[in-house]
């Protein structure tokens, strides 16, 4: 080994305050419940228990002299890693270890450590780690994984894994190790689901045949695992050596080898280094134990099959998901061990053994040769370690064998070479074995191992860096192999010493002290000597010294008993350190943080041009060292420093000697300049010469040519200084020079860092001076005139500078990046304009924009690489990267195009460039700060992109170009989200509350905002509320008659309440539909359920009434349905992007019996809204299994309709466990509820809607039509079953009309009809046979079908499977009869259902108007009788109504949710036909009867609100409210709920809602809205009451809502809808103001928001929908900006308070009617406001020309809508001010100027005739240039010398 090592002079940096540590898992431990047990009081010192209890003291104390001792505690640090928190703040996280517990907590320096996790296991914890799995899952693009980051607990029996997401997974490990037999010592577990498996290992240098084997050498160690890179180390125990493995995946052609290795090959003697690994055969013997079998097959099927199921089966190729290696353990031991004889009975095979490793053939051994015997199994393994690196032993050595590495870690040095270090302790070094990465990085290698004599060390990542503990004391800090200096710890290294005892005879110079104050001035003076390391410089040998400080410095900083003990526990940059007093403090070593920006800028320059770091090492010690550097003085420190290197002699240069003097002394420059007298000196005179007013004032009189930079000051002297050529950096002057020259015009470009342009001038111009460059000075010194000192020079001679490297590539022009710009204006041909990569990228940034905007870029090459050759050989690579430009040369276009212009939709050069920088990273904070005259272009780009962005267009491009609409737009935010934000003025004020409305009614939840701009005229929906609120009690006004008695006017009251109480219990459906969707609950809270009020109030006493006061019958479980009705309600408030688990699902659960029904309408609402998915299977079994009927059809029509067309398979078997028809025949006879089947059959349907399924629909056909029995079952509610198999087979088979694929042979359309008009039973068939081979005992029907029964179900089956298809043969079977024969054999209900079935097969035949309803109507109904015809009226004038009333809902199903006006006209005018005829009863309405013209006016109202769904309309509204106060005579349960289904459909959502027409939609509206409704509260004969609430399935998001992205309040804008052409009209364009309610999508071309109030954005369906659709699901928020000088429709409706308002007849008379007092009100910008408050109003300081001025530039910028540019009218107007006024000190603002008015000139000659394009489109410009004219050329008219340098030629 080589014992090189570089080593910096000896110094000294200063470490951070020091700290005491104690681990916080220990002081958690002391309070934890087990604390008092013995094994945590053996944590305590001695001394403490000796304090407490004196036995346990003595005990402790014993204890630890045993010999036996084992480390009873122990932690591990790292930074903290968890995602987002990291990104915040950094922390640190201890994994704490003692006894059973194990603790991880996690704090950080400005938050206290906490308790993260705690476990508790129940033996002793043996090793406790973090480590990270990989879990694959399956996507359509591939196989992803995600990282689990758990911690691993190792026990003696099992491994405990926990993961961050709450996961326990426990592994046992069921292995004994034997110790006469050879098994394997390293195992690997993938993932805590898999068993452990051996891992195999490919060594180097072994003879052919055995390059793969089980790890099975007892003396091998595994001292390190790493997982990046993936690397172990191990240690062999027997030769004393270290070596180094990568751990992959195990490939199959190892697998095989592994498994078929020759037998006789375990006999070959293993040589070298590699004889340690033992070769054997591994097989399982076939006697083994069951659990051996299902081991085995887990492990052969992981790696020979996978399956995306199981995730123990599929695993990534990536290394890092390794949990845990196992160390390997000698036989000896008594550690725990890792295999088992049942598993691992393995026989081995080997003709010579090795020292005391006796291999003993085991007694079953059936092995012969390479044959594998059938019964047995190989284990196969997963991982692979190949060896890469071994130590080697010479002959000599093998007697001082190396100790087993205490500590290995990972390092890299500021150069980023890597480096793993372990540290052997008996030699007290640290090696270092450095290693690279191989071209394709597939592999490490191994190159040089160097040492260090080292007592202990640790890395620290932050810094690049270690920190090494000497066996002096000393701590040490290296960068890799290059030692920097010692760290000092305040307040840790103080010996108890005086000099004169120990030292009476040292006499010792003070200078040579090292003291704070002093560092840094030493460490400057040692600079140059010869010790320090270079890249240049030849390396040192053994005869470097390593105290090559002065004595008292060692002295100093060295104790004679040394306190620090040893180095553990590196986070970043903190380490902690043990003392020999076994206290334990950390300190922190200084990050290489600047606090000077330029500094770092600088240093990154000369990292690039040096890439070896020469100068980083020696700046960081200056840097920290003790008393170093203050922000201030950071750059004059660093240049110093520098110049330094460079040869310059610092005393002697004027301006580097006052450097000192500006500003607060610098703790390095006070001790220099420390004087013992008061007296003066020339040196002082000296000082004040080169003082900046001295500089300034004779710059008065000396500004002018160049040439008198030869000039003098007498009082200097006029000698030369000589720079020293032997210094370290003397031959890169040059190179430095050209580097911090590209920085210099960098900073140039950046307002921000502008200033540190002066600083940087003031060194560029000294080596341009001494290299001999006059236009670099030049340029300079026209830049900075006034500090440019001409009268300095230092003598380099000119050999030497004709010697120096990259002296070829400095032009006789120096690059100056405004002037370039400049020439491309001007369209002139430009040099390539150099920069350096990574460090000017602004510069090579807006090159290419001044480039692209006028095409001239036209090739770019990435980099100019010149290779200098040194005296020790090695290359010094200068990397800058050139772009070469060319002007006028349109062949290069498609080749810019493809390399610098990122491809998109659009067209043009403005949104090519903006495209292109935002791909950059180029944002709005730049282009703020960058110079005005080069950002104009991207300003003008930015404002044409601005008006009409494309709708592709990146997140970061709209930002770039001021649309934060678009931004806002993809985070995805919702209403409910930002309600806080939204805030709430612009919701009309409620009405006066009372104390009724303090309780919960389960409406408070719509967003008030919304509704308040919907609906800003009325209070309609505090109205709604009022209506369908059921928490409150009813008031009873009855008067008491006189001939009344009191007990019969409580019963008339009581009765009276009942009625009340039937419409209470109908209103919870409808206030499900009205605040469906709007409310987000808290996971901490259980949902709030409005209770259901059946009590009421008597007038005028308000005494109180109740039903169950026992004066009237009530029906028994009145409540139940209601109840049910209520949960649903409320668990439809959920909206589907709620956070909601299976926990909270669980947590709402009531306990109270009497709420279990309310329970089960929960549970259903949450299928409805796709939340019931989240439930887990096993409370869903639990809530079936109790068998409450409710909970069952809640839970049934839940889960099927949250899989909704799945035809999820454990959602089927759930289902058919309810459906006898689905079961076997022979299966068990499940008493199953009525009610329960019905739900079971419907969630058949909803499984399976649209999939055609041919069983299913097989099944439901026949049951349709069941027959009754057997015996008593099926007799009651048979229409209720019959219909939901009908209403199912019609969802399987939804829309597939004739195509139905592979059921020809049912005949489901004849056998449909045969069930809708009757006829002779068919013959039951397969298992219905034999189920209903028994007849019914109750029922007696014969042979015939019952249409009574079957005719509704069949009649919406064959609707639903021929919807939308026009099939007129199937339509006319739907016909009315034609005769009044036949009429008299149809019930009129069924004539209602006819009429819908074929009027939505017939889709497109239906008309919005009455003449298409009268059509349907037989023309034997129309028109005059023949009154000799024997015409029961009766029959006629009801098959009317429900003909009318079956035409009418079909016209609502057609148009739901289009709010088409014609459509609610006609229904309108039906609606209230009826009404009059019911309000005015006749001989008609009589004959009819009440009921069935009640039934058809219902219908017709629900028509009507699916028509206007989610709009709110008055009208119906006020037929809705007419019927709500209907409460007597004839009007039943069922009425009061399809009245307020219409209106919760009304105002669906809380109008955020419609209805769709999909195929689905209908299917779902014609289950919820089934024309028989219940007669009372617990009737569902004909119609299940769940099915109601299916309507929410037809619901979807349409309301477009805008919101200003500034204030985040909902607002109006002005929409542009465009349709598509259809085969009814033309493509049409229609105006909304919205908020407003969009047409379905598909109807759709286009969406705009027009202007002139807002910014205008263009959503193209023609393209695709997703965008829009993602928007409507969002609360449909659409972010609108407004543009400048416009406000708000409501706060302006008309337009007239906008400042456009004024510029009618002529722009100027907008200038003069300005008011800028006056501007809030047509703008809400707030800098705009300021700026108008501070600057536009008379102020006695303020100038009246100038108010005006600055009045006239803020129209400009208002008008123009272009307010970003108002900073730069005012960077033009003071610009050119200060030079009229002859201040201007920089020519800066001139270039600007120049810009600006070039480009306007190329614009003006591009466009000459028409309006320039260019945002300077006043006549603001042509002022300025003017006035910029006139001062340039009074000055030369006059002959007077300027008194700042200008231009050679005038500002054009």
């Amino acid at each position: 080994m080589s014992e090189v090592v570089y080593e910096e002079t000896a110094t000294m940096i200063a470490a951070g305050e020091l700290q005491s540590f104690v681990p916080f898992g220990r002081e958690h431990c002391r309070n934890h419940p087990n604390a008092f047990n013995l094994q945590l009081r053996e944590l305590q010192p001695a001394s403490e228990l000796w304090a407490s209890d004196a036995a346990a003291g003595l005990v402790g104390s014993l204890q630890e002299v045993s010999l036996q001792e084992r480390e009873r505690e122990c932690w591990q640090l790292r930074k903290g890693c968890m995602g987002v928190k990291e990104e915040c703040v950094e922390f640190e996280e201890e994994l704490y270890v003692a006894g059973n517990v194990v603790v991880w907590s996690q704090g950080s320096r400005t938050q206290a450590s906490s308790v993260y996790k705690a476990f508790t296991v129940d033996s002793p914890v043996q090793q406790a780690l973090w480590c990270n799995f990989n879990v694959p899952h399956s996507k359509k693009k591939g196989t992803i994984e995600d990282v689990e980051q758990s911690v691993c607990i190792v026990q003696s029996s099992c491994v405990n894994v926990h993961s961050v997401t709450g996961k326990d997974f426990i592994s046992p490990l069921p292995f004994q190790v034997r110790a006469v037999e050879l098994l394997p010592t390293v195992f690997s577990m993938l993932h805590p689901l898999d068993e452990i498996a051996p891992v195999v290992c490919k060594p180097t240098g072994m003879f052919e045949g055995s390059s793969v084997q089980y790890v099975c050498d007892t003396s091998m160690k595994i001292v390190f695992t790493c997982c990046k890179p993936s690397i172990v180390v191990s240690y062999d125990t027997v030769q004393g050596i270290h070596s180094v493995w990568t751990l992959r995946n195990v490939t199959n052609d190892e697998r095989s080898a592994v498994l078929r290795f020759p037998a006789e090959a375990a006999g070959t003697p293993l040589g070298g280094m590699a004889s340690g690994f033992l070769t054997s055969h591994l097989y399982i013997v076939g006697s083994a134990s069951p659990l051996h079998y299902s081991a085995l097959h887990s492990h052969h099927n992981r790696i020979m099959t996978s399956s995306p199921g199981s995730l123990s089966k599929t695993h990534s190729q990536n290394i890092s998901n390794m949990a845990a290696l196992s160390r390997a353990h000698s036989p000896g031991l008594a550690a725990p061990s890792y295999s088992s004889a049942a598993r691992f009975n393995a026989s081995f095979h080997s003709s010579s053994s090795r020292g005391h490793h006796d291999v003993i053939p085991s007694p079953n051994n059936t092995v012969t040769d390479s044959i594998l015997v059938p019964e047995m199994e190989p284990i196969i393994p997963d991982l692979c370690m190949e060896q890469l690196w071994s130590e080697t032993l010479t002959a000599g050595s093998r007697r001082e064998m190396s100790s087993q590495a205490s500590k290995v870690f990972l390092t890299s040095d500021v150069c980023e070479n890597r480096y793993l270090c372990f540290l052997v302790e008996s030699h007290q070094q640290l090696r270092l074995l450095k290693f690279v990465e191989s071209n394709d990085t597939s592999q490490l290698i191994f190159t040089s191992v160097k040492t260090i004599a080292a007592k202990d060390a640790e890395p620290l990542p932050t810094i690049d860096a270690m920190l090494v503990l000497e066996a002096c004391g000393n701590l040490v800090l290296y960068t890799g192999v290059t030692r920097v200096s010692k760290v000092f710890v305040p307040g840790l290294l103080s010996p108890p010493f005086g000099l004169t005892n120990h030292l009476p005879h040292l006499s010792l110079a003070v200078e040579n002290v090292s003291t704070p104050t002093k560092a840094g001035s030493i460490l400057l003076h040692r600079l140059d000597e010869d010790v320090m390391p270079s890249p240049v410089t030849g390396v040192k040998g053994h005869h470097i010294k390593h105290n090559e400080s002065t004595f008292l410095e060692d002295y100093a900083f060295q104790p004679a008993a040394p306190s620090i003990q040893s180095i553990r526990d590196p986070v970043s940059n903190r380490v902690t350190l043990k003392k020999t007093s076994k206290n334990m403090v950390f300190i922190t070593i200084s990050v290489f943080l600047l606090r000077s920006v330029l500094v770092r800028k600088c240093l990154q320059a000369i990292r690039f041009i040096l890439p070896k770091d020469a100068v980083l090492v020696k700046w960081y010690n200056i840097y920290n060292a003790p008393g170093g550097p203050s922000a201030h003085a950071e750059w004059n420190l660093f240049v110093t420093c520098l110049m330094t290197l460079m040869g310059y002699n610092t005393e002697r240069l004027t301006w580097t000697r006052n450097l000192h003097f500006e500003g607060p002394l610098s703790p390095v420059i006070a001790a220099k300049k420390a004087r013992p007298s008061d007296g003066g000196s020339d040196e002082d005179w000296e000082s004040l010469l080169g003082s900046h007013y001295h500089r300034h004032i004779n710059s008065q009189s000396t500004c002018g040519p160049v040439n008198n930079s030869k000039t003098c000051n007498p009082l200097i002297n006029d000698s030369p200084l000589l720079v020293d050529s032997s210094a370290l950096l003397f031959p890169h002057i040059a190179a430095l020079f050209y580097v911090l020259h590209l920085l210099y015009q960098e900073l140039q470009l950046d307002e921000l860092q502008r200033a540190k342009a002066s600083s940087l001038v003031c060194l560029l111009q000294q080596l341009a001076r001494d290299l001999h460059l006059e236009k670099y000075v030049d340029l300079y010194w026209r830049d900075y005139p006034l500090l440019i000192d001409v009268t300095e020079n230092c003598f380099i001679e000119q050999a030497l500078i004709d010697q120096m490297p990259c002296l070829s590539i400095l032009r006789a022009e120096p690059p100056c990046v405004f002037s370039w710009l400049s020439g491309c204006l001007r369209s002139e041909e430009n040099l390539p304009f150099p920069y350096l990569p990574g460090i000017c990228q602004r510069t090579r940034l807006l090159v290419l924009v001044g480039s692209m905007e006028f095409w001239i870029l036209t090739d770019c090459t990435k980099c100019m690489i010149l290779l200098l050759l040194y005296e020790p050989k090695l290359y010094l690579t200068y990397d800058i990267s050139v772009m070469i430009c060319k002007s006028n040369n349109k062949g290069y276009r498609a080749q810019l195009n493809s390399h610098l212009v990122v491809k998109s939709s659009t067209e043009g050069l403005a949104e090519q460039l903006v495209v292109w920088l935002a791909s950059q990273g180029f944002t709005l904070k730049d282009l703020e700060s960058v110079p005005f005259g080069v950002a104009l272009p991207i300003r003008e780009a930015v404002y044409r992109c601005r008006e009409q962005p494309s709708a592709d267009w990146s997140e970061e491009v709209c930002v770039l170009i001021g649309r934060q609409d678009l931004t806002k737009q993809a985070h995805k935010m919702t209403l409910a989200k930002s309600k806080t934000s939204v805030g709430s003025g612009l919701s009309l004020e409620p009405p006066v509350t009372t104390e009724a409305d303090e309780e919960e009614d389960g409406m408070s939840d719509i967003i008030q905002e919304v509704t308040g701009l919907i609906w800003s005229q009325d209070l309609r929906v505090e109205e709604v509320r009022r209506l369908l609120q059921s928490s409150r009690h009813v008031r009873v006004n009855v008067a008491q008659l006189p001939e009344v008695s009191d007990h019969e006017y409580i019963e008339v009251k009581e009765n009276k309440l009942l009625q009340l109480c039937q419409r209470t219990m109908a209103l919870p459906v409808g206030r499900g539909f009205f605040t469906l969707f709007s409310y987000h609950p808290v996971p901490t809270e259980p949902l709030p359920v409005p209770k259901l009020n059946l009590t009421g109030r008597a007038l005028p006493k308000n005494t109180m009434l109740d039903l169950n006061s026992g004066n009237i019958d009530v029906p028994p479980n009145m409540t139940s349905w209601p109840s049910f009705h209520n949960g649903v309600a409320a668990g439809l408030k959920i909206a589907p992007a709620s956070q909601v688990d299976s926990a909270w699902i669980a947590y709402n659960k009531p306990k109270s019996p009497e709420l279990a029904n309310e329970y089960a309408g929960f549970l259903m609402a949450l299928g409805l809204n796709g939340h019931l998915t989240k439930l887990a299977t096993l409370n869903i079994h639990d809530y079936l299994t109790k068998g409450h009927e409710m909970t069952s059809i809640g839970l049934l029509l839940g889960v099927s309709s949250a899989k909704l067309g799945t035809m999820d398979m454990s959602i089927t078997r759930l289902l058919s466990i309810h459906i006898p028809a689905l079961l076997p025949p022979t299966s068990t006879e499940l008493d199953v509820p009525h009610n329960v089947q019905v739900a079971a059959v419907i969630g058949i349907g909803l499984v399976y809607q649209g999939t055609g399924h041919r069983h299913n629909a097989e099944v439901l056909l026949s049951e349709i039509g069941r027959p009754p029995g057997p015996e008593m079952e099926y007799c009651t509610d048979r229409e209720s079953y019959s219909l939901a198999a009908g209403l199912a087979l019609g969802m399987v088979c939804l829309g597939h009309g004739s195509n139905l694929i592979g059921m020809t042979d049912l005949n489901v359309p004849e056998q449909l009809y045969q069930y809708m008009v009757g006829g002779h039973r068919r013959a039951q068939t397969g298992a219905n046979r034999e189920r209903h081979k028994s007849p019914s005992y109750q029922i007696k029907e014969g042979d015939t079908i019952n249409v009574d029964v079957t005719c509704p179900g069949a009649t919406l089956a064959l609707a639903m499977i021929y919807l939308k298809t026009n099939n007129r043969s199937i339509a006319d079977w739907l016909k009315p009869p034609d005769t009044w024969f036949l009429l008299d054999f149809i019930k009129p209900e069924f004539l209602l259902l006819r009429t819908l079935a074929r009027c939505i097969i017939m889709w497109d035949d239906i008309l919005p108007n009455t003449e298409w309803v009268d059509s349907n109507i037989p023309q034997i109904m129309r028109g005059n009788f023949d009154p000799s015809q024997d015409i029961n009226e009766d029959t006629m004038m009801q098959a009317q109504v429900y003909i009318a009333a079956g035409a009418c809902m079909a016209l609502g199903l057609r148009f739901a949710g289009s709010a088409n006006s014609d459509a609610f006209e006609c229904l309108y005018v039906f609606a209230r036909n009826f009404e009059k005829t019911m309000s005015f009863p006749n001989a008609n309405a009589v004959q009819t009867g009440f009921y069935n013209l009640q039934t058809g006016l219902s219908m017709i109202l629900l028509a009507m609100s699916m028509v206007m769904a989610g709009t709110g309309n008055l009208k119906v509204l006020q037929l809705c409210r007419f019927f709500h106060k209907q409460t007597g005579g004839d009007m039943n349960y069922g009425f009061h709920m399809a009245h307020h289904m219409a209106l919760g459909l009304l105002f669906l959502g809380g109008g955020r809602y419609t209805l769709s027409t999909s195929n689905s939609a209908i299917a779902a509206l014609l289950c919820a809205l089934y024309p028989h409704f219940p007669a009372h509260s617990t009737d569902n004969r004909y119609h299940l009451q769940a099915l109601r609430h299916l309507a929410v399935l037809a619901a979807e998001p349409r309301l477009l809502v805008p919101v200003d992205v500034d204030s985040l309040k909902p607002c109006y804008a002005l929409l542009e809808i465009t349709y598509k052409a259809t085969k009814w009209y033309d493509e049409t364009t229609v105006d909304l103001m919205a908020p407003a309610m969009l047409p379905e999508l598909h109807l759709l071309k286009k969406v705009k928001v027009k202007g002139p109030r807002y910014w205008e954005l263009t959503v193209d369906l023609s393209k695709e929908t997703q965008h829009l659709t993602d928007i409507l699901s969002r609360d449909g928020v659409l972010y609108v900006k407004l543009r400048a000088g416009q406000l708000p429709y409501k706060e302006d409706p008309q337009g007239w308070k906008s400042l456009l308002a004024t510029t009618v007849n002529h722009r100027h008379s907008g200038v003069k009617a300005f008011k800028p007092e006056a501007i809030s009100t047509f703008t809400s910008e707030p800098t705009l406001i300021s700026f108008a408050e501070l600057f536009c109003k008379k102020t006695e300081g303020m100038k009246h020309d100038i108010q005006v001025l600055f009045s006239a530039m803020l129209y400009e910028c208002v008008t123009q809508e272009c307010p970003e540019m108002l900073p730069t009218y005012i960077a033009i107007e003071q610009a050119v001010r200060a030079l009229r006024q002859g201040d201007l000190v920089q020519t800066f603002s001139l270039w600007q100027l120049r810009l600006v008015v070039e480009l306007w000139d190329s614009r003006m000659q591009r466009a000459p005739s028409d309006r320039p394009d260019t945002l300077l489109t006043s006549e603001f410009l042509p002022v300025m240039k003017n006035a910029v004219d006139v001062t340039l050329d009074s000055w030369l008219r006059g002959g007077k010398v300027p008194e700042v340098p200008v231009f050679s030629q005038r500002v054009q």
